[in-house]
């Protein structure tokens, strides 16, 4: 599988672009008197915002990752026991984030530590575990500075505080965090690209059975199952793991196709694909409706074929036409990803800390979303001086 082992500019700048725009629709909430189509919809509604485009495109972008990482891994003669332990090790970091980060939500005012602290001490834990430490550490260093971010980690668990006064609780998982749920939905997708050895055939079944899954769920045809639910479930009732799916999918044709120097193939392939996906998820929409929240089958494939045509577009503008440089500014989304993801949770508290307000004017309409897409061009330069000092997460 050797025509997997490349790793495409095209991906980065879709991951860096893609995270622009999480941290700033993660931003909206602080402004007022803004368009409501940038904004998450409520549940019970109909339809989408920009907001609801961006965590599956996130999803989309780890499936297509999924088979130039592995790919890259048998290039180099890996065994099937050393991916998987890979593969392991990365869904338990990005489980174990996301399970603290959803109880943030649930913090209790009346806790040891103030909720700003504890963010602030989360995030450092998870630098600490997880920063990317350069080769000419020696072992023992890292190995105090992993500990010392586990025992952190241990520390702050201690002493949570989640709930009311009345009825306090522990961490529990709860919906499992953002990162949490693009944990899963990764094991689940990089385990069956690992043991289907990238096969086509395997891996459309399993977007369709992921598909068929989460209409079926929806459509409420799985009620027999729902005493199981709690213990053994496929996230996000199988729209989750199809998104991921999608995106290996498409990595797999574009890597085939381009391997064989058939671009325009390949381009025509793709368009269609993505153009198929968006017909058919607004043809199922009578099912369920088009809903993040409720991960509706209409929004999965919604979702899915704006993705694969925004990656078509990128292929042509960044790989093939080498326009990289255009999305030079937002690198290091693309490269220190998960660095740019956590630094709002220092950066936030700190603020609170200091008691630091902008003026109303700031947080409001036009020039509240300047503010906001300002503060996500300065968390990625911050990330990008942070990358210069070998300061990075990589799990």
């Amino acid at each position: 599988m050797g025509q997997f082992k490349q790793r495409l500019a095209s991906i980065d700048v879709f991951r860096a672009l893609t995270m622009l725009l999480m941290i700033f629709v993660n931003d909206l909430w602080t402004l007022k008197n803004i368009p409501l189509w940038l904004e998450h919809t409520q549940a019970a509604e109909d339809g989408m915002g920009l907001a609801d485009t961006v965590f599956p495109a996130f999803l989309f972008i780890v499936g297509l990752s999924i088979p130039f990482a592995i790919g890259n891994r048998w290039s180099k003669g890996a065994s099937q026991t050393n991916i998987l332990s890979h593969i392991l090790v990365r869904a338990f970091a990005l489980l174990a984030m996301g399970f603290f980060h959803v109880n943030l939500e649930n913090y209790n005012a009346a806790a040891f530590l103030p909720k700003t602290i504890w963010e602030i001490l989360l995030t450092i834990s998870f630098f600490l575990i997880w920063l990317d430490y350069p080769s000419t550490l020696s072992k023992q260093k890292k190995t105090l500075l992993q500990g010392a971010g586990i025992v952190l980690l241990v520390f702050l668990a201690i002493v949570f505080k989640g709930g009311e006064n009345e009825h306090p609780v522990w961490l529990k998982p709860y919906w499992w965090g953002i990162l949490g749920l693009i944990g899963w939905s990764y094991l689940i997708t990089a385990l069956i690209f690992q043991f289907s050895k990238g096969k086509l055939p395997v891996l459309i079944g399993a977007f369709v059975f992921f598909t068929l899954f989460n209409i079926a769920a929806k459509a409420g045809w799985l009620q027999v199952l729902q005493p199981i639910k709690p213990y053994i479930w496929i996230t996000g009732d199988g729209a989750l793991p199809s998104l991921t799916m999608a995106g290996i999918i498409t990595a797999v044709l574009y890597s085939s196709l381009a391997e064989k120097g058939k671009y325009t193939t390949c381009f025509i392939v793709l368009l269609i694909l993505g153009v198929v996906m968006l017909a058919g998820g607004f043809a199922i929409r009578p099912l369920a409706g088009i809903s993040k929240i409720r991960a509706t089958p209409s929004w999965v494939m919604i979702c899915s074929g704006i993705s694969i045509l925004l990656f078509t577009a990128l292929i042509w503008l960044v790989d093939r036409k080498n326009k990289q440089h255009l999305f030079a500014i937002l690198k290091p989304a693309g490269t220190s990803t998960l660095t740019a993801y956590l630094l709002p949770y220092i950066f936030y508290p700190l603020v609170h800390i200091a008691g630091i307000s902008l003026p109303v004017f700031l947080l409001t309409g036009s020039m509240g979303l300047v503010k906001s897409l300002l503060f996500a061009l300065g968390i990625i330069l911050l990330t990008g001086l942070l990358e210069k000092w070998r300061i990075r997460l990589k799990i």
